[in-house]
């Protein structure tokens, strides 16, 4: 659900990094062109735990999160590349069980590429994971804890720069496209520097 206010739209986006050791969740919320952190986290399970247990700890901590901050979208990050068979399947796992949550609490959910995060959010899709975390420190004024909860908050940042019609702001942009602007202000200052 995308809340109208005026002449801006406000989406509260939950961004998911998935992993059967750690997944990262971060929320953030765009009311036009302004980006603001609502919550970030890392959800751990234990190597000593049976995979169905590490499963079920995700799905409980996603849906407590999801319950707890009431996030109108979701985006999760697609695989990519693991290791090898035994890593691909992990993360496969993880990534539909977060998948399966998301659904089952009816949020639309959107599939997002590494490199389409990385584009999203500092202006290029070789960015590595330094210079993402950086961008995301700059552009919602905050230190995440941990890699994993960084990246999510990216991938939420991402999504809301990817669903149809986001940020419909005449009131900030003249081209309506207020987090584009954001992000460009954002990159510009960091190059001054």
């Amino acid at each position: 659900m995308v809340i109208s206010k005026g002449n801006r739209l406000e989406t509260k986006m939950l961004g998911i990094d998935p992993g059967l050791q750690r997944t990262g969740w971060g929320i953030v919320l765009q009311s036009g062109s302004k980006l603001t952190h609502v919550a970030h986290g890392t959800i751990k399970t234990k190597t000593t735990w049976t995979s169905a247990n590490r499963l079920d700890e995700i799905h409980s901590s996603l849906n407590e999160v999801i319950t707890n901050w009431l996030p109108s979208k979701a985006a999760i990050e697609q695989i990519f590349v693991a290791k090898g068979a035994d890593s691909a399947l992990k993360l496969g796992m993880a990534r539909g069980v977060a998948m399966q949550t998301c659904a089952g609490k009816g949020l639309d959910l959107t599939e997002i590429s590494a490199r389409q995060v990385k584009k999203a959010v500092t202006g290029t899709g070789a960015a590595d994971k330094t210079q993402v975390a950086a961008m995301v420190e700059k552009l919602l004024n905050i230190k995440p804890e941990g890699l994993d909860a960084s990246d999510a908050l990216a991938i939420a940042i991402a999504g809301i720069n990817m669903w149809p019609n986001y940020s419909i702001d005449k009131t900030t942009s003249p081209t309506g496209n207020g987090l584009k602007s954001a992000i460009e202000a954002a990159l510009l200052k960091e190059q001054r520097r």
